[in-house]
């Protein structure tokens, strides 16, 4: 960590809960929430590498668009509640000890990024919606590559911008294909474990795991 210049988070799933919009919308939804849900993240997934892989990209918002309707009708869900769920993915919540963690990293000497699939927008109103405006030094989209994670040229839009070097970055994500991605690129790759999960075995094995995003401040 001795040499480290640059702190970058994944958006979804790492800083952001992608399951609080189905969350908020329990009610009608009923004890299949959150199965929907997790349905609806791997979908989208899914659709992000099979378009970098067919080379049709569509952003980050057709892509949560067209796995959304997927998933209603694959959980039988009134197409009725496709706005509401929309609306409340923009405004997705952070995990309990982000905004803090990241205000007492706002006082180090480390540049703070956000680098994710989201398109531009996407992130600078979950940004603004989490009070978040004032902590991070960049926020990168996929867009400026029109390509997704785990494409090296992703990996490559903060080592341009801040010109550094790629073993200068810790790079936090909950995601275990993009702790590969971008410890295979060469980033310092620490997995975000939430939910006490099995990593992938995709030729990379972080040296560093934390439960929540407290345990990185010990890390530093």
């Amino acid at each position: 960590m001795k040499n480290v210049k640059a702190i970058i988070f994944d958006a979804y799933g790492t800083l952001f809960d992608v399951n609080s919009a189905a969350e908020k919308c329990k009610d009608k939804i009923g004890d299949k929430w959150e199965s929907f849900a997790n349905y609806w993240r791997t979908t989208q997934l899914e659709y992000t590498w099979l378009r970098s892989l067919m080379g049709r990209h569509k952003d980050f918002w057709e892509v949560t668009e067209d796995s959304l309707e997927k998933s209603m009708k694959t959980f039988k869900i009134d197409s009725s509640m496709k706005g509401e769920l929309l609306d409340l993915y923009k405004v997705l919540s952070t995990y309990p000890e982000v905004k803090e963690v990241l205000n007492k990293l706002k006082e180090t000497n480390y540049k703070l990024a956000i680098l994710s699939n989201g398109t531009p927008s996407l992130l600078n109103e979950l940004v603004k919606s989490n009070n978040l405006e004032n902590i991070f030094d960049n926020v990168f989209s996929i867009e400026e590559v029109g390509i997704y994670k785990p494409s090296s040229k992703v990996y490559d839009i903060p080592i341009k911008k801040f010109q550094i070097q790629k073993g200068e970055v810790v790079f936090l994500s909950s995601n275990t294909w993009d702790v590969s991605g971008g410890g295979n690129y060469g980033y310092n790759s620490i997995w975000v474990n939430r939910n006490n999960n099995i990593f992938d075995s995709l030729d990379y094995i972080p040296q560093n795991q934390v439960k929540n995003l407290g345990e990185l401040l010990d890390l530093i």
